[in-house]
């Protein structure tokens, strides 16, 4: 009697690397799991699949999701993983409708096997489970193993309290404006794009959503918007019935550069942008003044929106915050929502100004530990915590760019990310109160350890770097200054990226200097020196640079040569030579980071992968 099939459709699995040497890598794959085995081939146009795998069913011990805090490398974002034989098999669902449909399938056929008691719910990494830490990758799970858990009952929402009751549960839902890491317990991640249920919006800044998966928390209420529409009078940069005449005079009165405001334009259901700025004209005279943008939409009888007609989106809050951090054809970006009364709305996002003020008599100033383009840093002292002091020089960073620099950093939080406490505006100069970092900045560390430093210890600060910066891709930051000197080294000699004064957030991957402002050519992409266009494959070409640092001890790159002599090298095709330290497989590495186009070269998830199989070596 033939095996009956069950279910089967097309996922990418990742390499089970059987072998200490074997790659990682990711490859689509169409699997059919039967009554009797899981099988999976190569689909090939034209011709006849070729079968790659197959498992069969008797020997699998354990199915179930994968849950991870790093960037998934491929298109499919929805792990799970089969463990048979003493072997680990990652596949990658579209969708989770998909992924739940195959692990409750898979459960079904193995319930009577002899299954394992725990299993590891993370992925194993680098050479250890990200879940407990453990070295051994046969080493008993983590986390307790229930056959009959079926991963597609999803969890019930908690019963409201008595607030929430009285509000109502909201049967709407809203999608993400953005990516959001929590902060605490109580918050709820979001991803960008995503549809949520909205359970209680009974507090006007923070609201109640539910995920696909059943979990509830706390989002700020401008990372979302009503799936409903263009909702938008609870944000603070609309003005209902403000007048051309009144907007200008509001916008002039603030006189910030990109302060603007969203208001009703005469034609009805037309909204106007109206922002100021303080533009130059080509004689180098300043002629501020507000400058009008209609919002427009397309003939197609889509419910699309646009101020440049290249940028379309799908609700005017998705519009403004894209234009919120790229100009993108206006003028200049918008800066600082106005209110309707006036006044630029200055509270960083998602954070009272108690959460993030710190009081300057708790703060003891000592040592000078550093300086850079934007001021210095000093040893310091607070609430008897050992911390580092970045005070602001006031010619080089207004108050509100110093603020935007706090405003990008609080939403940060990673371990291998410096971390900001807090600010201290009270006092002049302002200044940053910092994770203090006791082995310096990473250029100098390894010119102080040249010669003493191993292998493993150099691929583990790439590591380090490489986590930080896919943490950054994932959250839609890219950095702009990625080099051994911005990166600091801890007491446990775990290397942290800091220095953000140059970071933007993006939300389209790349950003053009409207300034064309002063970069580090030598750490720098092609398209940065020609064209001042910054993204996250920007960033990986000064990764490779990085690394090309470590594995050299600490030299600067194209040490002899003058910027305009590396330039004219780099347009020739010519890159780095391979350091006499680095591995030929690390300086593949390298390479790929060095491509001459953007999308040949790797994600830093994907980079972060690759390091990860080295360390097995």
């Amino acid at each position: 009697m033939f095996p009956r099939v069950i279910l089967n459709g097309t996922m990418i699995k990742k390499s089970q690397q059987k072998k200490i040497i074997s790659p990682c890598n990711y490859k689509e794959r169409f699997f059919v799991l039967d009554t009797q085995e899981l099988k999976y081939s190569e689909c090939r146009p034209g011709k006849k699949p070729v079968i790659k795998g197959c498992i069969r069913l008797c020997s699998i011990k354990c199915v179930e999701i994968v849950f991870t805090d790093l960037p998934i490398p491929c298109s499919f974002k929805y792990p799970f993983q089969v463990f048979h034989d003493n072997h680990f098999l990652y596949i990658f669902a579209p969708d989770n409708d998909c992924r739940l449909r195959w692990v409750q399938a898979l459960k079904e056929e193995t319930k009577n096997n002899t299954l394992v008691e725990k299993y590891h719910p993370q992925f194993w990494m680098g050479g250890k489970w990200r879940c407990c830490h453990l070295s051994n990758k046969l080493a008993k799970g983590c986390h307790a193993y229930d056959p009959l858990g079926y991963a597609s009952k999803k969890p019930l929402p908690g019963i409201p309290d008595a607030e929430a009751e009285l509000h109502g549960a909201l049967q709407k839902t809203v999608i993400a404006l953005q990516n959001y890491t929590p902060l605490t317990n109580k918050e709820l991640a979001l991803q960008k794009d995503k549809v949520y249920t909205l359970v209680d919006t009974f507090q006007a800044d923070w609201w109640k959503v539910q995920d696909e998966m059943g979990n509830t928390g706390l989002v700020p209420s401008t990372h979302v918007i009503e799936n409903s529409g263009n909702n938008f009078e609870r944000f603070e940069w609309y003005s209902k019935n403000m007048t051309r005449e009144e907007a200008e005079d509001i916008l002039i009165k603030e006189a910030k550069e990109g302060a603007f405001m969203v208001r009703n334009s005469r034609q009805t259901g037309v909204y106007t942008v109206s922002v100021f700025t303080k533009a130059s004209s080509s004689n180098g005279e300043k002629h501020p003044g507000v400058k009008h943008y209609q919002i427009r939409q397309p003939k197609t009888g889509e419910p699309t929106f646009y101020l440049a007609e290249k940028y379309l989106f799908h609700s005017i809050p998705e519009l403004i915050h894209y234009h919120q951090h790229n100009a993108a054809g206006l003028i200049t970006r918008l800066r600082h929502p106005v209110t309707q009364a006036g006044g630029c709305s200055q509270a960083i996002a998602g954070l009272s100004q108690d959460e993030w003020e710190v009081d300057p008599e708790e703060l003891d100033f000592g040592l000078e530990v550093g300086r850079g383009q934007f001021g210095l840093v000093l040893q310091g002292r607070w609430r008897e915590k050992k911390v580092a002091l970045k005070i602001i020089k006031q010619e080089c960073m207004s108050n509100e760019e110093f603020k935007e620099e706090a405003r990008i950093m609080m939403r940060l939080c990673h371990s291998k990310l410096v971390q900001l406490y807090g600010v201290c505006t009270q006092r002049s100069p302002m200044c940053l109160v910092l994770e203090f970092m006791d082995n310096g900045c990473l250029s100098d560390y390894l010119r102080n350890k040249k010669g003493a430093l191993s292998q493993n210890a150099m691929l583990e600060m790439c590591l380090d770097v490489s986590e930080g910066m896919a943490y950054l891709e994932m959250s839609n930051f890219i950095h702009r200054d990625l080099a051994a000197r911005n990166c600091l080294v801890s007491n446990e000699y775990v290397v942290k990226l800091s220095d953000f004064g140059m970071t933007r957030y993006v939300l389209d991957d790349q950003y053009t200097s409207s300034l064309c402002s002063k970069f580090p050519v030598k750490w720098s992409a092609p398209e940065v020196i020609r064209y001042c266009k910054f993204s996250s494959k920007s960033d990986i070409w000064s990764f490779g640079v990085l690394m090309w640092e470590v594995y050299t001890e600490g030299r600067i790159p194209y040490e002899n040569r003058t910027n305009a002599e590396v330039v004219e090298s780099l347009n020739a095709g010519m890159r780095l030579l391979k350091p006499k330290l680095a591995p030929e497989s690390v300086y593949m590495l390298m390479e790929w980071c060095w491509k001459e186009k953007p999308v040949d070269r790797p994600s830093f998830a994907l980079l972060l992968h690759e390091l990860s199989s080295l360390s097995y070596l």
